[in-house]
């Protein structure tokens, strides 16, 4: 790698955190993973300690780990992205020094739960969380964007003027889950005097999002699909209209497998599929996560199948 700052784009899978039957990091599992995921020709970084990989159940210590593992791993051949995922503003900034250290080339910054309770009415302390992160490291920044209905998206104004007074802030990873709000987050984001990337994570309508102009997708899916979506998002940067909708009925079997409610179970389907796969040994989930039923994942399997999503055939490149 060169020494010039990360730039946000392309096909960034967020990796899983496998754990063993005790609820321990299993770090020979977590190796093989990103092997896995380092492999698949046209992803441009992996994205550790994100929802992914159940951050929320990750202590720093084990954050560090997680990213002095996957630097040790990927070696120089692939950016690392590391969430940071703490409503503690003070946490942030902590978390964001210690990524910076561990070797992280890139942060996903999360927004405070905090303000959940009020907070897109009080811009200022959505410029303070971002602000402080932004002062702890001189990595790029990457906006993880939430539903604004949900409480924690920022209003668009809030999102021009986060990405507008602070530089380090080079991309969104958009989960604003409304279309017309996501093609002006694309349109007006670049448009800015220091145009800001999108990555899209609209994981269940993905072809519908790229080709509104996404400069990538950052995406937990592509813990099992990272090389459908490189093939999907190389066929809409051509232009390939007939190639992206075949790729898109190989990935929709894949979106109800992952995708369907409730929600909070999606990478825990993710880690089940691996299994099924032969690539985890087992998928054990941290509480308050539970093991999903036996039907869930028969159902699982059977739409792998569908989407012709193998043993063989995982993290291959798609035939034409």
């Amino acid at each position: 790698m060169n020494n010039e700052p990360f730039d946000p784009q392309g096909v960034i899978p967020a990796c899983l955190m496998p754990f063993d039957d005790r609820l321990e990091i299993d770090e020979p599992a977590y190796r093989r993973h990103l092997n896995d995921l380092a492999g698949i020709d046209g992803v441009t970084a992996i994205t550790v300690n994100g929802h992914a990989a159940e951050v929320h159940a990750l202590s720093a210590d084990e954050q560090r780990r997680g990213i002095e593992v996957a630097r040790d791993e990927v070696g120089g051949d692939l950016p690392l992205v590391a969430g940071i995922h703490t409503g503690n503003t003070r946490e942030a900034a902590a978390l964001a020094a210690m990524a910076t250290e561990a070797g992280a080339d890139a942060l996903l910054v999360f927004p405070s739960d905090v303000l959940l309770m009020g907070g897109q009415q009080r811009p200022e302390c959505a410029h303070a969380h971002v602000g402080a992160i932004a002062a702890a490291t001189d990595r790029p920044l990457i906006l993880f964007q939430y539903p604004v209905a949900g409480g924690l998206g920022y209003p668009l104004e809030t999102l021009l003027e986060l990405c507008t007074a602070f530089p380090s802030v080079r991309a969104i990873k958009d989960w604003c889950n409304d279309p017309h709000l996501h093609e002006r987050h694309i349109r007006e984001l670049h448009a800015l005097e220091r145009p800001v990337r999108v990555l899209s994570t609209h994981s269940m309508w993905l072809l519908g999002s790229l080709v509104l102009g996404c400069d990538g997708l950052l995406s937990g899916a592509g813990s099992v699909i990272a090389n459908l979506q490189v093939a999907l998002f190389q066929a809409v940067q051509q232009n390939d209209l007939r190639t992206a909708r075949a790729i898109n009925e190989r990935i929709y079997p894949t979106v109800r497998a992952f995708y369907s409610e409730p929600l909070l179970d999606m990478h825990n389907r993710m880690k089940e599929a691996l299994v099924l796969l032969g690539r985890l040994e087992a998928a054990h989930v941290r509480p308050p996560l539970k093991k999903l039923t036996s039907g869930e994942i028969e159902k699982i399997d059977s739409l792998l199948r569908e989407a012709g999503v193998t043993a063989s055939s995982v993290y291959t490149k798609p035939s034409p």
